[in-house]
C-alpha cells in the first residue's frame, strides 16, 4: 500500500500496536483496553496524527514556502518569512535555499539545512523549524508538503476517544481463502485518487446469521499484518462515515495456504481523516462495505 500505516499510506508511520492474539485468552479484554490506551497516547505524540497542521500540493517547478504572504505555500505561524524552495522536476523534489540562504534554525534530518533531493517514501527526509516539522509525501502522481506542529490546535484540544464496550461476540474466527496467485486491487482515497494494492486472499466469517467476506490488503511487502479497510451500517449513525481500519496478524498457516485468522472488531479504529483535514486516507472498496452493523471498536470522534 505504499509506506506503512497508511497512512504512511497516507500518510507517516505511527507506532500504534495492532496485533491481536491468535486465540481467546482469559485476559483478552484487559489486553484490548491496554491497546486502546496506547492508541490514544500515540495519536497525541508529537509526530501523531493530531499534530498535522497543513497539506500543500506542489506544482511543477519552484514552490517557495514560509510565513511571508508572497509564498505559494504560506505557513501561518511565527516562523521565518522564507524557509526554502521545494523544486519539483521530473518526479523529483529537491530542497533549494531562498534568496539570502536558509534561515538559522532550519534543520534537515537534525542538521543545518542544505540543498539536496528529498526522499518522500518510507523514510522521508524531515525539515524542522521550532515546533514545526515538514516532509514531502507522494500520492499517486502528486507530491505535497505535509506539516506538523507540536502545538497544533487539534493536538492541544484533544478530548479523548469514544469506544463501544468490549463485546466478545465481535471477536470471530474467520476462514482464510488465499488467492492463487495473489491479485492487485484498486483502492479509492479520500483525495479522489486510486491506488493499487496487493490483496493476498479473503477472510470469510459468520456473524448475525450471515456468511460475510472481507478482503484485506498489504501496506508493504515486508508487513506481518493484514490491513482491512471497511465500512458497516454503523457508519450511518455512530461511527466515522468514510471507513474504519482493522489490523490482524497473518493466518495460522501463512498467506498462501488455507487457514484461520481472528477478526477482533473490538479493535476497529478510525482512520487519520477522522481527526484531521490534512490526511489522505484510503476508502473501502465495494467488497468491504458490509450489510450489517458492527457496534464494536471506535466510535465517531466528534
Amino acid at each position: 500500500m505504499m509506506p506503512r500505516r497508511l497512512l504512511a499510506f497516507m500518510l507517516m508511520t505511527i507506532a500504534i500496536p495492532h496485533a491481536i492474539p491468535a486465540s481467546t485468552p482469559a485476559g483478552w479484554q484487559k489486553d484490548l483496553l491496554a491497546w486502546r490506551e496506547d492508541r490514544a497516547k500515540a495519536l497525541q505524540a508529537p509526530d501523531g496524527w493530531l499534530s498535522l497542521a497543513g497539506l500543500d500540493w506542489l506544482h511543477e517547478g519552484d514552490n517557495p514556502f514560509g510565513s511571508a504572504a508572497d509564498n505559494p505555500i504560506r505557513i501561518e505561524a511565527s516562523i521565518a518569512p522564507h524557509l526554502g524552495v521545494l523544486r519539483l522536476s521530473h518526479n523529483v523534489v529537491s530542497l533549494a535555499p531562498p534568496p539570502g540562504g536558509f534561515p538559522q534554525g532550519l534543520l534537515l534530518n537534525g542538521r543545518p539545512a542544505k540543498a539536496q533531493a528529498l526522499a518522500s517514501e518510507e523514510n522521508p527526509d524531515t525539515l524542522t523549524y521550532g515546533t514545526w516539522s515538514m516532509i514531502v509525501i507522494h500520492r499517486g502522481d502528486r507530491y505535497a508538503l505535509r506539516l506538523r506542529d507540536a502545538h497544533s490546535p487539534t493536538l492541544l484540544q484533544f478530548h479523548g476517544l469514544k469506544w463501544f464496550a468490549p463485546n466478545e461476540k465481535y471477536r470471530v474466527a474467520a476462514r482464510w481463502i488465499p488467492y492463487t496467485p495473489a491479485k492487485t486491487v484498486k483502492i479509492p482515497t479520500i483525495i479522489g485518487t486510486t491506488i493499487q494494492m496487493p490483496a493476498p486472499g479473503v477472510a470469510e466469517f459468520q456473524l448475525n446469521g450471515q456468511t460475510l467476506r472481507l478482503e484485506p490488503v498489504l501496506e508493504s511487502p515486508s508487513d506481518k499484518e493484514l490491513f482491512f479497510i471497511l465500512r458497516d451500517r454503523t457508519s450511518l449513525t455512530s461511527t466515522y462515515g468514510a471507513a474504519r481500519f482493522l489490523y490482524t496478524p497473518f493466518p495460522d498457516h501463512g498467506l498462501s495456504q488455507p487457514g484461520t485468522l481472528w477478526l477482533d472488531f473490538n479493535r476497529l479504529q478510525n482512520p487519520p481523516c477522522a481527526y484531521t483535514a490534512y490526511a489522505t486516507c484510503p476508502l473501502p472498496p465495494a467488497q468491504n462495505r458490509l450489510p450489517i452493523a458492527l457496534p464494536a471498536g471506535e466510535q465517531r470522534y466528534h
